[in-house]
């Protein structure tokens, strides 16, 4: 059997109430069910006729239709790759570092290497638990790409499905800042919208009416930019409750406060009441969103754990930037 293929399963009454994954592995025996569970998650598995599927735990029903999407078979396992690493905490379970933005976290298609992974299995080794899945190993939770901060990294099997544990409970404080468009009315509050993927840009999430998934975001204004009445800009904290797919982008954007930069959910914002605003507010070139805070109890030694970074320079010069504006307005 050739991998880079498409398969269409339909479930009959003996796999109904199963896993997904394993209805699936047992309809397609080439596969195991950990290949198949990573095809999920790598949400290369739909409904027919229907959106995109991410949970291998889903139930599945008779007479449903599953389409498979299987690519091109990479490499089995990434190489270690020696990249410099903003290392806060490392003992024999986990390791907390600074991401920076513009680092992929895991190989995939498109980024095949150079990525955190390659990373982590030149610094840590055989140590890096493999319970991710080949393609991940250690990794709990991702960032991404274009977005900094803290993240934390399981060194063995334990500690990975311990730390599993706490993000799936949402046993964590997990809180970040972001450069926005306006400010966001009230200056404090929660953002409670279902999230799902886009009903045509697959590749999108969006707040859902019917079947998305429950998020919940608290927010808060730190510093607005230009008039009291009419901010240009604001430098916002939000801390999540919940951790969906891209939380925080479609949460602020569904607000009115698009984070600057932002490729998917920003918009390319002038005003035209605010000639003062700086290029480099317009010419921004990520998503000016930066994980700020973790804190989690350790696994292993139960103590309660804190971990705070700074923006990065190219956030503290955007801002520097307009601070220079409102102080010659």
């Amino acid at each position: 059997m050739t991998e880079a293929r498409r398969h269409i399963v339909t479930v009959d009454a003996r796999a109904a109430g199963e896993r997904l994954d394993r209805a699936l592995a047992a309809a397609l025996p080439a596969l195991t069910r950990s290949r198949v569970k990573a095809l999920i998650e790598d949400r290369r598995v739909a409904l027919a006729g229907g959106g995109t599927i991410e949970e291998p735990s889903r139930k599945v029903k008779t007479g449903e239709r599953f389409v498979i999407d299987i690519p091109e078979p990479e490499p089995a396992e990434p190489q270690a790759q020696a990249l410099d690493l903003d290392i806060l905490h490392e003992d024999t379970d986990l390791l907390v570092l600074n991401k920076p933005a513009g680092l992929v976290v895991h190989p995939a298609p498109g980024n095949p290497d150079h990525t955190l992974v390659n990373a982590l299995l030149a610094h840590c080794g055989e140590s890096l638990s493999g319970i991710g899945g080949v393609r991940r190993p250690g990794i709990v939770h991702r960032l991404d790409k274009d977005t900094s901060g803290v993240m934390v990294v399981a060194k063995n099997d334990a500690t990975h499905h311990a730390l599993s544990k706490l993000f799936a409970a949402h046993d964590l404080t997990r809180a970040y800042q972001a450069i926005v468009w306006g400010a966001p009315r009230p200056p404090r509050g929660t953002i409670d919208a279902a999230l799902g993927r886009h009903p045509v840009d697959r590749k999108r999430m969006a707040v859902r009416r019917t079947g998305g998934k429950h998020a919940l975001t608290e927010y808060w204004l730190e510093r607005s930019f230009g008039s009291a009445l009419r901010p240009f800009a604001g430098l916002v904290g939000a801390k999540l409750h919940t951790g969906r797919t891209h939380q925080v982008r479609v949460h602020l954007a569904h607000i009115g406060c698009p984070i600057v930069g932002d490729p998917l959910y920003g918009r390319a914002r002038t005003s035209p009441r605010n000639a003062n605003i700086p290029a480099s507010l317009k010419s921004f070139g990520r998503q000016a969103l930066h994980a700020a805070v973790l804190e989690f109890r350790h696994p292993t030694t139960g103590r309660d754990m804190t971990f705070a970074t700074e923006l990065p320079n190219d956030m503290r010069k955007l801002l520097a930037d307009l601070n220079s504006v409102n102080l010659s307005s």
